[in-house]
């Protein structure tokens, strides 16, 4: 008979290896079976509240050497866990039970995924269970592996959008409430960083964002987190122990810490960025939101420049947004915007000499949407490139649609804004000659106007667009003159033909000096650099008849018209056909 040895009265181990002998019923039986399963197995046996181990195979025996006191957990709460847990299992109604044991070694902790069943034993009912273990620990590290490159940003290492939900979720529940729970995340979003992926590849982009994140995390505080929750946009949250104070330390510790260039190849890159704060006060608040109300926050202040502290309402406006560019994207796949034009009227004269293109959109679930709306959108989420590109075919063709239904080339011309966005993204001499080429009309025939922030964002850019549009003999000009910040240098140096004063000096100028003033002096300027003026804004006799005194080329204004759908602004012209006086 093989050697034995008692673990506790009258509780047997199996050898490691059985000999071969027939199953029968009785110990040795079930000691067999218990060698045919391919994992750790042991028979337990209740004796009260305590649990023993009555049988086992050699895998069982290599899993828990020490027998109970390794099976049950070296630390004695551990043990008392899990006695009280098999005690539950047996009292309850249940014929079997699934957990996981995590044991903690010496170098790395073990995970065994653990099942108890009940044997029916009609010596002892209900005290006897088959318990099984099989070792999961390559899993859960794989799983964990996985789930840390999951939640991680891959190129800077830092937690990712999801992951830094998670880190504030962690943070916030291990707060107690006595503690306070006021805190702050902060959007950073860097403005230009699309520029130097465009313009020196996506390696030096990879690069800027590991520099950037190196500088961000050295201005935290301790306890601050830090994650990359963007292809361009970082997050912090931290815990404000002064309140908003607190928050904006860290916002002049990150500036200083982007303030000095970044070098990549042998350029300097000066690194702008926009921050959005949101701020909470409660520990029960969402951590998602927050975040999003932060990311809000950072939208408003890429446009303003400064940091923006989120406010009740801005969500409900980002929300706004995000349905105007879903319906915008919409309008422009399906044709659902139209152009207005508004007449440009010679002043002495009182001839029309063309119109100003402006689009316009009425859509049927939110009516009428202002362009001082949407345009805004557009640029924003990249929708300028087609709408701009749609503005000049839909122009061109007009003007080429109103010299047929007349029989001849009319005297008009056509003005088409161009947005910064779209001058610095898309081929604009390329779109204006397949524009001009499709309509068959002249270029001259063709005005661009562009704003002074233009110019100003890629000076060298704008001088090469621009000298090719004046290739093609169509005119330029520059809108909102006067409220940015040319130079004569600048107005010297670019072939620019016109000059638009803003509505904002010419509508007040009968009444404030100042405007009045600014009127004179562009006029003057425009005069001795050989330039025409349009004035916007006219809304009234008195004030058309004073530009027009004063030497004003062109005009336009609610005085004249406003904005025409295509066939009145047809017809107005035609009504006002060799109509002298004004």
């Amino acid at each position: 008979m093989p050697a034995r040895f008692t673990v506790a009265d009258g509780l047997e181990h199996a050898p490691a290896f059985p000999s071969p002998e027939p199953c029968v019923s009785g110990k040795r039986g079930v000691n067999h079976w218990l060698y045919a399963l391919p994992q750790a197995a042991a028979i337990l046996r209740l004796r009260g509240a305590a649990v023993e181990i009555e049988q086992s195979n050699a895998l069982f025996d290599q899993t828990f050497p020490d027998h109970a006191n390794a099976f049950l957990g070296v630390d004695a709460r551990d043990g008392e866990e899990w006695s009280a847990r098999i005690a539950a299992f047996q009292q309850s109604a249940r014929a079997s039970d699934s957990f996981e044991i995590r044991r903690e070694g010496a170098l790395s902790a073990q995970f065994l995924a653990c099942t108890i069943g009940r044997l029916d034993d009609r010596e002892a009912p209900g005290c006897r269970l088959l318990f099984t273990a099989i070792d999961r620990t390559n899993e859960r590290v794989m799983e964990k592996s996985l789930r840390r490159e999951l939640m991680s940003d891959s190129l800077t290492a830092l937690p990712n959008r999801t992951g830094f939900g998670e880190e504030i979720d962690d943070r916030l529940a291990h707060w107690s409430k006595t503690e306070g729970g006021s805190y702050a995340v902060l959007a950073i979003d860097l403005i230009r960083f699309s520029r130097v992926n465009e313009s020196l590849g996506p390696l030096a982009g990879d690069e800027l964002i590991i520099t950037v994140a190196k500088r961000l995390k050295s201005s935290l505080r301790q306890g601050d987190v830090l994650a990359r929750i963007g292809g361009n946009e970082f997050a912090v949250f931290a815990r404000l122990n002064n309140g908003l104070s607190d928050a904006l330390y860290i916002v002049q510790r990150i500036n200083d810490a982007l303030a000095s260039p970044v070098r990549l190849t042998n350029l300097q890159i000066s690194v702008d960025c926009a921050i959005g704060c949101a701020l909470s006060s409660s520990l029960s608040d969402d951590s998602d939101d927050i975040v999003r109300q932060a990311q809000a926050a950072v939208k408003i202040a890429k446009r303003s420049g400064k940091l923006e502290i989120y406010r009740p309402g801005v969500l409900k406006e980002a929300h706004r947004r995000f349905t105007l560019e879903s319906r915008l994207r919409e309008a422009l796949a399906n044709g659902k915007l139209e152009l207005a034009f508004q007449p440009l009227v010679h002043l002495k004269s009182g001839e029309i000499t063309g119109f100003e293109a402006l689009a316009r959109w009425h859509d049927e679930e939110l009516g009428d949407i202002s362009p001082a709306e949407f345009i805004p959108v557009a640029e924003e989420s990249g929708l300028i490139v087609p709408l701009g590109r749609w503005a000049l075919y839909e122009a061109a063709q007009t003007l080429a649609k109103w010299d047929r239904r007349q029989g001849e080339v009319l005297p008009l011309s056509v003005n088409v804004n161009l947005s910064p966005i779209q001058m610095s993204r898309d081929d604009v001499p390329s779109v204006v000659e397949e524009a001009l080429r499709y309509a068959g009309i002249a270029g001259r025939r063709l005005t661009i106007e562009l704003t002074e922030s233009a110019i100003i964002a890629d000076p060298d850019k704008a001088r090469q667009v621009l000298a090719a549009l004046k290739s093609l003999d169509a005119a330029i000009a520059m809108d909102d003159f006067g409220t940015g910040y040319s130079n004569l240098a600048s107005l010297q140096s670019l072939p620019i033909d016109l000059l638009k004063i803003d509505r904002s000096f010419v509508s007040g100028m009968g009444e404030d000096r100042d405007k009045n003033a600014i009127v004179r002096t562009i006029l003057s300027l425009a005069d001795s650099l050989n330039l025409k003026v349009t004035a916007e804004g006219i809304e009234t006799q008195t004030l058309a008849h004073e530009l027009q005194s004063l030497g004003c080329w062109q005009g336009q204004g609610y005085y004249f018209s406003p904005a025409l759908p295509e066939p009145d602004a047809f017809d107005y012209w035609r009504a006002r056909w060799n109509f002298q006086t004004i």
